[in-house]
């Protein structure tokens, strides 16, 4: 069954504007009386479509219905600018996986500059990207994507989470291994986990340095070195496996 993010929705009823009326008209060609699951605010409701106009399509609340499909934690995912379309894939499969957060920066590493008046619209896709990739894998809410932030203000954005991990390559050369595994067992339902994860050419020595004194833990991901747009997918993995799997 078809799912939809509604920006309007009561107890009773759903209203569904935009792009998502041309999907349940002309790709899905559904009619007044089809059944289906509107979300809203984390909540899942099964609706009944009863009427269709061309821009709006209003849905009754048939019943609310218990959502499981969320991580127990709230998951930030940090990245640092990586070229290409490296974010985007990030960002659908971090969608798939669990995140509740996507915050791109720019790192001292970053080959990409960020463009602030080209950039509306590439947060704009990368919000679809979100969007579809949370209805495809029946998420009960869309992860937020940020505009980029500059590494200052990447630290001051990582104040309000209650843990806060660096992924640092030379962690796992010199085979650390403990510390991911001591957060995943410290966290508790509820609670949120802040990830920085380097660009292509990883973070700096002093931008490390300036996390670990912002109360960031240091952690290597594993014995091998995983790319930029790896390294994010194994942390939510490692964290759906603890808190949904192992339990």
């Amino acid at each position: 069954m078809q799912r939809y993010f509604v920006n309007h929705m009561s107890e009773t009823e759903a209203t569904i504007t935009g792009e998502d009326v041309h999907h349940i008209t002309r790709v899905m060609r559904m009619s007044v009386g089809d059944s289906i699951f509107c979300c809203y605010n984390g909540r899942v409701a099964l609706c009944a479509i009863t009427e269709i106009t061309n821009d709006t399509v209003l849905a009754n609340v048939v019943e609310w219905v218990e959502n499981l499909n969320e991580l127990p934690i709230k998951v930030c995912i940090a990245s640092g600018l990586p070229k290409g379309d490296k974010l985007e894939y990030v960002i659908q499969k971090g969608t798939e996986l669990g995140a509740s957060e996507f915050v791109p920066f720019v790192a001292a590493r970053s080959i990409v500059k960020w463009d602030e008046k080209k950039g509306r619209k590439k947060v704009e896709r990368w919000e679809k990207i979100a969007k579809e990739a949370a209805e495809q894998s029946h998420r009960a809410m869309v992860p937020k994507v940020n505009t980029p932030l500059s590494f200052r203000e990447l630290v001051t954005f990582s104040q309000s989470f209650t843990y806060k991990i660096v992924a640092y390559e030379e962690d796992a050369k010199r085979g650390e291994s403990s510390h991911l595994a001591r957060v995943l067992s410290q966290l508790k339902n509820g609670e949120s986990l802040f990830v920085v994860i380097g660009p292509e050419g990883g973070l700096t020595e002093k931008e490390v340095t300036t996390l670990s004194e912002n109360d960031f833990i240091s952690c290597s991901f594993g014995p091998r070195i995983l790319r930029t747009e790896t390294a994010p997918l194994y942390v939510l993995s490692a964290v759906s496996y603890h808190f949904e799997l192992a339990r």
